[in-house]
């Protein structure tokens, strides 16, 4: 067994760079980022740290310094943690309390994106395994009545169907409360029994007020409000209960409170915004699915990189959970092949054997649905290269989306996105239309940046 590598050197040259321990707050990845929240990002030399070796780059947007590390950073961020004396468990929650104001819409993307994230493997490996058994079944291999149907769809479904238990865990987290109040509180918004009560003939009432029924399985937003609402209820109740009684008190004071005001108003009112939403976004990309199409397919990745995508989150993953699909996250699958189409006309066109090393492990990166090495070595050093990528992924997006593709469910990017194009009535146009358009992607971008790379750059 290969002897794991020692990035005790990056870790403490990196940490050094944006400002010493002092200057942290918390430090996390992503699939290529070291994402650190600083007290003070201006004291940081950005030079200083694009000059560590094993940076390819930074980037300061949604309220984090990240550093571009590459594939690898999962095995540097320990190293990070070690450096900084700190564990996973021991980071504080993020806030602005050090005095450094903070922008409504950093605020708000830090809140959506320390609930959602932890979750997204497992979101991504049940829509991974629900287009498995689409496939099995239109094809005949399986029947979704058979035990082994059921026992692999629960595994796929659960997280989704639990979606307000498991975001109000986290949420507790980012909101600096009990996370198993409010993990509680996502359970009781899918307590069977009540449910199946409230969705029956006879009208339910809680102290004389009428209940309204709600399905809040798959729902996002309720359970956020409510966490946050819960988060303010519990620092008052720790106020006026004495301390030896806080463990017990605290927590049925909270419950008692938000659990109720959950059902009678958070709900119904966020559940109200999410289709709100839902449904004025996608009336505006129906205006013109075609325009659209382009636009997302050339321009994702070039918003992804200047951060601007955070506005964008919250209403592509509300889409999935309030329709069960949505046609503007299949286009911005097709961008991921536009680069790989690009690294690959790169390394066709490179005669320098690193050059060429390159282009075809960021062609093997795009294809796993990471394209950071892709844009940061081949599209940001040769611009002509991006503008292939965004050339490729507009005709595509186009098609697509003149074709009405939807994504249906969760999964990653690449070769990972095609079981979430799968229709679960079985294999449609979305499926078959991403397929042909993905090649599509893949080939004029590929063309283009192999007649516009620049072999001497």
């Amino acid at each position: 067994m290969a002897k794991n590598k020692d990035y005790t050197q990056l870790a403490t040259e990196v940490v050094a760079a944006v400002g010493g321990k002092e200057n942290i707050t918390s430090v996390t990845n992503c699939m290529t980022r070291l994402r650190f929240t600083l007290k003070d990002d201006s004291i940081v030399d950005e030079t200083e740290v694009k000059a560590v070796k094993g940076v390819k780059g930074v980037m300061n947007k949604g309220g984090q310094y990240q550093v571009i590390i590459g594939t690898e950073v999962s095995e540097v961020t320990p190293f990070v943690r070690k450096v900084l004396g700190i564990s996973e468990e021991d980071q504080p929650v993020e806030k602005t309390d050090d005095g450094k104001k903070d922008t409504v819409f950093n605020r708000l993307f830090k809140a959506i994106s320390g609930c959602i994230l932890p979750m997204i493997g497992p979101l991504i490996a049940g829509g991974i395994i629900k287009g498995i058994l689409v496939t099995c079944t239109t094809f005949g291999w399986l029947s979704d009545a058979s035990g082994t149907y059921q026992v692999l769809y629960a595994a796929a479904d659960s997280v989704m169907y639990f979606l307000p238990i498991i975001v109000g865990f986290t949420a507790g987290k980012v909101f600096g409360c009990n996370q198993y109040v409010t993990a509680a509180i996502g359970a009781a918004l899918v307590y069977p029994s009540l449910a199946t009560a409230l969705s029956g003939e006879a009208q339910l009432t809680f102290l004389g007020i009428p209940l309204t029924y709600v399905d809040y399985t798959q729902t996002l937003l309720p359970i956020l409000l409510a966490s946050y609402v819960a988060s303010w209820v519990e620092k008052f109740a720790k106020k006026i209960v004495p301390t030896m009684l806080q463990l017990m008190i605290v927590p049925t004071i909270v419950l008692i409170i938000v659990v109720p005001l959950s059902w009678l108003a958070i709900g119904p009112v966020m559940n109200t915004v999410s289709t709100v939403l839902s449904d004025t976004v996608v009336g505006i990309f129906n205006f013109s699915p075609i325009l659209g199409g382009i636009l997302f397919g050339a321009f994702w990745q070039l918003m992804v990189l200047l951060g601007l995508h955070a506005a964008f989150i919250p209403v592509l993953l509300n889409n999935i959970f309030t329709m069960g699909y949505d046609p503007i996250n299949a286009i911005l699958g097709l961008t991921v092949w536009a680069l790989a189409g690009v690294s690959l006309g790169y390394a066709l066109k490179m005669k320098d054997p690193e050059k060429k090393s390159i282009g075809f492990g960021g062609m093997a990166s795009c294809l796993c649905g990471v394209t950071e090495p892709t844009i940061y070595s081949i599209a940001l050093p040769q611009i002509k290269c991006f503008a292939a990528a965004w050339i490729g992924g507009g005709i595509a997006g186009g098609i697509l989306a003149a074709l009405g593709g939807k994504m249906y469910t969760f999964a990653g990017d690449g070769l990972f996105r095609f079981p979430a194009m799968i229709n679960p009535e079985g294999l449609d146009i979305s499926f078959y239309g991403f397929i042909a358009c993905a090649l599509l992607a893949f080939a004029v971008a590929g063309a283009i940046t192999f007649v516009v790379a620049d072999r001497d750059k």
